[in-house]
């Protein structure tokens, strides 16, 4: 296949960009902005680092993240299976994007900026359940904030459906991983009992 290898030749093939795209951008988090932040259980979380990049679904049962001020987002980090891609990649360069949807919405924001941890006592404390505390806080320094194009969403039908039943399972993908050695039924019948117990 022909490979685009400039930029001029790849914006030949699209024309410029719609206007209102570029003026929607906003350089903080306005009023709007963080109600829908504020709204949003679920992000998708994109960095970048020395190893490659790495795109990590983020969820909580309240807000995903907290808005600190009109420039500053803070997200717990919680129990996860301890691979840390997405925190490395944080340590080692600190630019990244989160793409907060909230259920039934065609929209998507965005925002990107550039973040670091923290294992501030305070910071911590402010996302605690009951007696568990994320281990660390994700700090992001907003550079641009701005709602996403719906038709994504749309084409998709993404809270219109459920395609569950057409793809593999947790276990599936274990076992094929281990080459067949594995009893995928039992760890998806176990899992969410398992979860329960580990998700703070």
């Amino acid at each position: 296949m022909r490979k685009i290898d400039t930029i001029d030749g790849l914006e030949a093939l699209y024309g410029p960009a719609a206007s209102r795209s570029l003026t929607k951008v906003m350089p903080h988090i306005t009023p709007l902005y963080r109600r829908w932040i504020e709204a949003s259980r679920f992000c998708v979380l994109t960095s970048v680092g020395p190893g490659g990049t790495d795109g990590s679904p983020r969820g909580d049962d309240g807000p995903v993240a907290e808005v600190a001020d009109e420039r500053t987002i803070l997200m717990p980090d919680w129990r996860g299976n301890n691979r840390l891609d997405t925190l490395r990649n944080i340590v080692a360069d600190g630019r990244l994007s989160l793409m907060f949807m909230v259920p039934g919405s065609t929209n998507v924001v965005r925002v990107n900026g550039t973040a670091y941890l923290t294992d501030d006592a305070e910071a911590r404390a402010r996302f605690a359940k009951g007696d568990a505390q994320p281990t660390t806080v994700i700090v992001t320094g907003v550079a641009e904030v701005y709602f996403q194009c719906a038709k994504a969403v749309m084409r998709a039908g993404l809270w219109d459906r459920d395609d569950a039943h057409l793809v593999p399972s947790a276990g599936d993908f274990v076992k094929e991983a281990a080459s067949g050695d594995f009893d995928a039924r039992a760890y998806d019948a176990d899992y969410p009992a398992y979860a329960a117990e580990r998700m703070w």
